[in-house]
């Protein structure tokens, strides 16, 4: 028996709500999936992390990834409202209690949105330590200048936790020193310091261009202490990739799951199409992967929850299940053939948004110099 069953079937119940008709029509609109988030939001499932002192559930990333899951499962993409639960992470771990008690019970009303999160640059990539957007302390606060690309859920969201550097890079003895993060409160910073600018993409995913222009953010913004927000970053970043695998086995599963069903009901050459092993093998290989990765995110999920490091497993289980999501993609559209590039099937759209994370939130190839050099022990290759 499933010890999550009760998620699945509270999440599976929400989403039928929500049927394969109103994401290809959010999809095709290029349109933000509000309803199905008030729906998300209005039964608690994004308050899910937040302690229970603070108005939510006090539930662990083990949860909340069964969440994200379900989400991709039914059909849904959970890259709409994922960055919630891990910015939220970052608050809870490393904020201040006045912070907490400002945010935290507004967060979990869903009075107020924490959606984004702003680290990455346009001539840094993934090298995040050489990040230029910079926030120099002026009395009571910081102003912002520099810029940020690929930052997703800015205009849905009312919060962004954003990483800047306050030393500059020259002058601390670790190069992943200095840099700190703030909460941005985005319904004063847009227009007053902010310039936000969309970026067209192949997914119906919202994601901008920012611009930093001398943006003032109160001092008590700040999350933690100065100069440490690199090291609070990595751990919301291993909260995102382990609960982008579960989306990504979420995936695995519909994709399976629809390549199964119509396998057995095409009928070519009087009899159905899954009786050949041409077609089979290839389904129960997908499936073999994703039930694999699956342990692996379980496995991240129990590390976090414990407070133990958990950057191997989170880095594994991203990796193990953007693969297999990805294969199980092919699998179904080979297995639909002309048919699974009809908007109808929905698989075309799934196909679209599961490539996403072959790409984003790390590469497949920072993956592997993680593992070689942290895990195990080979020269940095970088």
């Amino acid at each position: 028996m499933d010890e999550h069953q009760d998620i699945r079937d509270a999440m599976r119940e929400l989403c039928r709500q929500f049927p394969d008709e109103y994401f290809r029509k959010i999809d095709a609109e290029e349109a933000y999936p509000e309803a199905f988030v008030d729906a998300l939001i209005g039964a608690g499932w994004l308050a899910a992390m937040i302690p229970e002192q603070y108005g939510g559930s006090g539930l662990g990333l083990t949860e909340a990834s069964v969440i994200m899951e379900e989400i991709n499962r039914c059909g849904g993409n959970a890259g709409a409202v994922h960055g919630q639960m891990y910015n939220m992470g970052t608050l809870l771990r490393n904020g201040s209690e006045v912070q907490k008690r400002k945010y935290l019970p507004d967060i979990a009303a869903g009075k107020l949105r924490i959606q984004s999160m702003a680290v990455t640059e346009p001539t840094t990539g993934t090298d995040t330590t050489k990040i230029k957007t910079v926030a120099v302390k002026k009395g009571d606060r910081y102003v912002v200048n520099g810029q940020k690309v690929w930052i997703s859920r800015v205009q849905h969201s009312d919060l962004m936790i954003l990483l800047a550097r306050t030393t500059p890079l020259a002058e601390v003895k670790k190069k992943s020193e200095g840099m700190s993060i703030f909460i941005v409160d985005l319904r004063e910073a847009a227009g007053h310091g902010l310039t936000v600018r969309p970026i067209p993409n192949l997914v119906n995913h919202e994601t901008n261009e920012l611009f930093f222009d001398n943006l003032e953010i109160p001092a008590e913004n700040l999350i933690g202490e100065e100069g440490r927000g690199f090291k609070y970053i990595l751990d919301g970043l291993n909260a995102e990739r382990t609960l982008i695998a579960a989306e990504c086995i979420g995936d695995g599963y519909w994709f399976i799951e629809r390549a199964v069903r119509y396998a057995n009901e095409r009928i070519v050459f009087d009899r159905p199409i899954g009786k050949n092993q041409g077609v089979q093998f290839p389904i129960a290989d997908a499936y073999i992967e994703v039930e694999a990765a699956n342990l692996m995110r379980f496995s991240a999920c129990s590390l976090y929850d414990a407070g133990q490091p958990a950057g191997a497993q989170a880095n594994m289980a991203k990796y193990l299940a953007a693969k297999a999501s990805w294969e199980a993609a092919n699998v179904c559209m080979q297995t639909h053939g002309g048919f699974g590039f009809a908007n109808e099937y929905d698989i075309e759209r799934k196909f679209r948004e599961t490539r996403l994370y072959q790409v984003a939130p790390i590469s497949t190839n920072l993956i592997f110099a993680y593992v070689a050099e942290h895990v195990l022990g080979l020269p940095r290759s970088f």
